[in-house]
């Protein structure tokens, strides 16, 4: 069963922690870290929060966690708040005050004893006692930051989630190797809590939500499982590990950012099976197993963005014992009702007195409207599925309305989950290069929206959500995101050199930074700071093709390698633009492999069939259900036909979720077309009608082997 417990400020991720039970009572207190700088401490009776202690705000907290001396009890509250670290006991009195080194926020701690782990978006720092040991820059942002134990491993082994889908495993201030993963993890936690028998085994989450056990040995990882997100939920935001169901086992606890909570447990001791899962409103933050609202009975407690804990317990709501007993508890849930009923009654007093307060200060001569502020927790990612942009939007209160707009040419793509009402406006594109205007209406009580949206290559520019709470005064926060112009495209850790490959070569008076910034100008998930050394490669993959591109380049020249020569065209018409900007000459020479295009037409090929397939059958539909009516029956059709009417629920589903597929696959032929004589010089874009009529009704064989491409 679910119970709320309590509800704090918005928090971040990691801030939420069960104290170790202390003496004969069994329950454990909640410690909390919220945003507005506050922390809380509280217990539960009789189903009442009960405080401990609660702090003075003050910067935002963006970790919590416990600490203490190694093989005591772990109830020191360490919180991380700012470029500072705080300790408190749990009685909630302040012990240290810790002014780190660091010039940025700390997004990621983790404490061991006397040792302390802290990072920044891409510093690495490890104190001990408070004295600087050892330090590390990433390649990219770091998420998350964990140490194997130290009683076990006999050495400091610190391990870094990093953004580049990659856990970076450090000695000292070395890196000692890296371990690739399938997918940007967000989180670590050690495997069962202690790092499983061996101490190095280590559970990580994704943000594309997959989930994965590695072992960090002393030389080289060992991946053991992966469970990957077959059913599409959120990224994943927290672990924990906690025996629930009471058979000696540690289950695994897992908080997903669309409001996901799994249990999963180890029943053929090798890979885990999901037990139960349950669906909270909101992104789990942070997750706990333990025991917090009745003696001997365990609960999961997960605390969401908005700073609601929820408690999933194990104690029956319905009691045994006969009527007397189910009597006492009614009475005790009704005068419970009753009190809460009559607060919020005095608070609905309250906040109408307040507004009319308001309303009367607003209209005299000397008023001063105050901008209520509100927090957004937004999350912009490209799903490697369906090619397609997810935009999610979290507010701490429920929206009124997102309204949407683009300078560049986008679909908006249905999602299954999204209750909200959209209407598009008509645009304008010519003056003002207003192309995607959309409001999404919100039912009452949402906070959190998601869209999903997919952008053509080479057309680039931003996407605009303007969110809108249901609070007084109105207000709205305006939020931008990159579509980039290569905005299909996502890092990879390696490519097939076996393809035919088009190259293209710049040289030039630039510097490495310089040529970076064109490079995160041009393509996703590559990291803003200029990386270390004096050159690098990055390769990626093209989402909906499954094309490559290999990117190389240092101070003065840059190669790029891809068997898409559309792709090339891009990087070389944006490449360019970027460089005029800046005054700068380029020697840009390129070399085409006549085979790449060829070989990019296999790979669209099978997509083409299919979706005119698809279009094909959806148009036959109405005739056959008109066929269906006035016959009586479809017994005289060809197998074929009938098929087609038995499926037509999901055919249409289909093609729903994916308008202008075809179109989007017709464009990247034309575009494959057009870019293969560019660089012979010739233009043939009068010849694109013809293309488009051979489209229609060809085979592989006849696209490819068709004059226009062996011209």
């Amino acid at each position: 069963s679910n119970i709320i417990l309590n509800q704090v400020g918005v928090t971040a991720q990691k801030t939420m922690r069960l104290l170790p039970a202390s003496g004969r009572r069994a329950t454990q207190k909640v410690v909390v870290g919220d945003q507005d700088g506050v922390i809380t401490c509280f217990g539960i009776k009789k189903g009442e929060a009960v405080p401990v202690f609660k702090t003075l705000p003050g910067q935002k907290i963006a970790r919590l966690e416990l600490g203490g001396a190694l093989n005591t009890p772990q109830e020191k509250i360490f919180v991380a708040t700012g470029s500072e670290v705080k300790g408190f006991t749990k009685r909630g009195k302040q012990f240290l005050s810790f002014e780190t080194n660091l010039t940025e926020s700390i997004k990621a701690m983790h404490i061991s004893g006397a040792d302390l782990f802290l990072c920044a978006s891409y510093i690495y720092n490890h104190y001990c006692d408070c004295k600087d040991q050892h330090y590390y820059l990433s390649g990219d942002k770091i998420n998350d930051v964990l140490c194997l134990p130290v009683e076990k491993v006999n050495c400091i082994t610190p391990v870094l989630a990093c953004q580049d889908r990659v856990l970076r495993v450090l000695q000292g201030s070395d890196l000692l190797y890296e371990v690739e993963v399938s997918g940007p993890p967000t989180v670590l936690a050690l495997n069962n809590g202690n790092g499983g028998d061996s101490g190095e085994e280590i559970v990580f989450g994704t943000s594309d939500g997959k989930v994965g056990l590695v072992q960090i040995t002393g030389s080289s990882p060992v991946h053991k499982w992966e469970i990957g997100n077959e059913k599409k939920r959120g990224g994943i935001l927290c672990i924990d590990s906690f025996d629930i169901v009471g058979d000696g086992v540690k289950e695994l606890l897992i908080g997903r950012d669309d409001g996901m909570l799994e249990v999963y447990n180890f029943e053929s001791a090798d890979d885990p099976v999901l037990l139960s899962d349950h669906a909270l409103s909101e992104s789990i933050a942070s997750i706990q197993g333990g025991c917090v609202g009745k003696d001997g009975y365990d609960e999961i407690l997960a605390c969401t963005y908005s700073g609601w804990l929820t408690g999933l317990t194990t104690e029956p709501i319905h009691r045994e014992g006969g009527s007397g007993e189910e009597l006492k508890l009614s009475q005790e849930m009704q005068s419970k009702i009753s009190s809460l009923r009559s607060e919020l009654e005095s608070l609905q007093i309250k906040v109408l007195q307040e507004r009319e307060k308001y309303q009367q200060a607003s209209q005299s001569s000397t008023a001063m409207s105050s901008v209520p502020a509100f927090s957004v927790n937004d999350k912009f990612t490209l799903n490697k599925d369906d090619a397609s942009y997810s935009l999610i939007l979290e507010v701490q209160t429920a929206i009124d309305n997102v309204l949407v707009q683009s300078d560049v040419p986008i679909d908006l793509l249905d999602v299954d989950k999204n209750s909200a009402v959209v209407s598009f406006s008509s645009c304008d594109s010519e003056p003002n290069s207003n192309f995607v205007l959309a409001t999404y209406r919100c039912q009452a009580n949402t906070t959190r929206l998601e869209l999903k949206v997919r952008s053509i290559e080479g057309q680039y520019g931003t996407l605009q959500a303007y969110v809108t709470p249901r609070i007084q005064p109105k207000t709205c926060q305006v939020h931008q995101y990159q579509i980039k112009p290569l905005s299909l495209h996502q890092r990879t850790h390696s490519i097939d050199h076996d393809r035919p490959m088009n190259t293209l070569m710049l040289k030039g008076q630039f510097s490495f930074a310089e040529i970076h910034s064109w490079v995160v100008f041009c393509l996703p998930e590559v990291p803003e700071k200029t990386p270390a050394g004096e050159s690098i490669t990055f390769y990626f993959q093209n989402t909906f093709l499954g094309t490559q591109l290999e990117s190389t380049y240092r101070k003065g020249e840059g190669l790029f390698k891809s068997d898409n020569i559309s792709t090339i065209s891009i990087l070389k018409d944006v490449l360019s633009k970027e460089a005029t900007k800046r005054k700068i000459n380029l020697n840009i020479s390129y070399d085409i492999n006549e085979d790449s295009v060829r070989y990019t037409l296999k790979l669209i090929h099978p997509k083409l069939e299919y979706q005119q397939l698809l279009a094909k059958k959806v148009h036959l539909i109405d005739a056959l259900k008109e066929l269906q009516v006035h016959e009586g029956n479809v017994d005289f059709l060809l197998p074929k036909y009938r098929s087609i009417l038995e499926e037509s629920d999901q055919l249409l589903e289909e093609y729903k979720k994916q308008p202008a597929h075809l179109e989007r696959l017709y464009g990247m032929i034309t575009d494959l077309f057009i870019d293969k004589f560019k660089f012979k010089g010739t233009n043939v874009k009068t010849k694109v009608p013809l293309l488009l009529e051979i489209l229609d009704g060809c085979d592989q064989d006849g696209l490819i082997s068709s004059v226009f491409f062996d011209q």
